[in-house]
């Protein structure tokens, strides 16, 4: 008597999981390549990474489905579709991550030390070709009132230094801190205040963040002041308190192990 083999169903939804979380990990990777890379459009390349986590999020879509038709027909996968998974949220942790992140933060894209006369960004031929070609445009009063509630800590450090000491201490921090430094201007002549002009690029992706410091001379010792603009994007993340906060505990840092 011949036996009867019942082949247990196969869900194909597993392995095309599996295949878009590894391709989605593959246009991730190529778009943080070209996100850091100077020479490459950061437009196009955010774009492309946008499309890879959108992949990893079909891949998690996918695995679920699998998962379904596993539980409920007994079919085969469930390695696949879990490797799938898996991948498909390593690539997806961080964007995750950011966006509770913004969940909690206000739709902010430029933060200063001094809300009501905030430093000006440089309008020299150097600094508009390092922000590629674009003045960050000042917050009005609506913004102001967000980061003042957002970011009450976000401050004026004043330290009891000469000017000239003040500056060295100031674009000491911007090298320890890897920021590429546009033009610099000790404080003094007319103006009286010094200025530091720089961009800042963001960790893992790299994008660029602009950022100018005004050193003003008191009687009591120098102010410094500190404004950071994202240059993509209707929010910031966070990132522009980030790197205020960072750059003024590095100066503060610098003028303890003075004293």
């Amino acid at each position: 008597m011949r036996r009867l083999i019942v082949e247990e169903p196969v869900t194909r939804a597993a392995p095309w999981a599996l295949r878009l979380a590894w391709l989605s990990l593959a246009v991730v990777g190529l778009a943080l390549l070209l996100v850091r890379d100077p020479r490459a459009e950061t437009a196009a390349a955010l774009a492309a990474l946008g499309s890879g986590v959108g992949l990893a999020a079909l891949a998690v879509l996918l695995a679920i489905a699998a998962f379904v038709r596993i539980w409920r027909e007994g079919a085969r996968g469930l390695g696949v579709a879990v490797g799938g998974l898996l991948l498909a949220a390593l690539v997806l942790a961080y964007p995750a991550y950011m966006a509770a992140r913004s969940a909690m933060l206000p739709p902010l894209t430029d933060v200063s030390t001094d809300i009501e006369n905030p430093p000006a960004f440089s309008r020299s031929r150097a600094a508009w070709e390092a922000r590629g070609g674009r003045l960050p445009r000042d917050s009005n009063p609506a913004a102001r009132a967000l980061q003042r509630e957002a970011y009450p800590q976000i401050a004026p450090l004043t330290l009891d230094l000469g000017p000239d000491e003040a500056f060295a201490l100031a674009m000491k921090a911007a090298q320890n801190r890897k920021w590429q430094v546009v033009e610099s201007y000790k404080p003094g002549g007319r103006a009286g205040n010094g200025r530091i002009e720089a961009v800042v690029r963001s960790r893992l992706l790299g994008l660029p963040y602009d950022v100018t410091v005004r050193l003003h001379p008191r009687a009591d010792g120098t102010r410094i002041d500190v404004r950071a603009a994202t240059r993509f994007g209707d929010r910031d993340f966070g990132q522009n308190a980030d790197h205020i906060r960072a750059y003024l505990d590095e100066i503060g840092n610098l003028a303890l192990a003075v004293k």
